[in-house]
């Protein structure tokens, strides 16, 4: 496995942890657990929008012939 598939699935990995992270403070009441929660998916955001541009890289690079 090389280096940029292992830094995909860690990008990948981060997203899930901080979805989960955001769904369980879904349960908790208050004010400020539900700006904990907002946090959590905004962040979840940001690394889903990060790993989809690792994955393109990752894509277009193997396509060039890059490994």
């Amino acid at each position: 496995m090389d280096l940029m598939m292992v830094i995909l699935l860690l990008a990948m990995a981060a997203v899930v942890v901080v979805l989960a992270l955001g769904i369980s403070n879904f349960g908790k009441s208050g004010r400020d657990a539900a700006l904990k929660s907002n946090k959590y998916m905004r962040l979840r955001i940001l690394f889903q929008f990060i790993a989809v541009i690792l994955i393109v890289l990752y894509v277009w690079l193997r396509g060039q012939g890059g490994q």
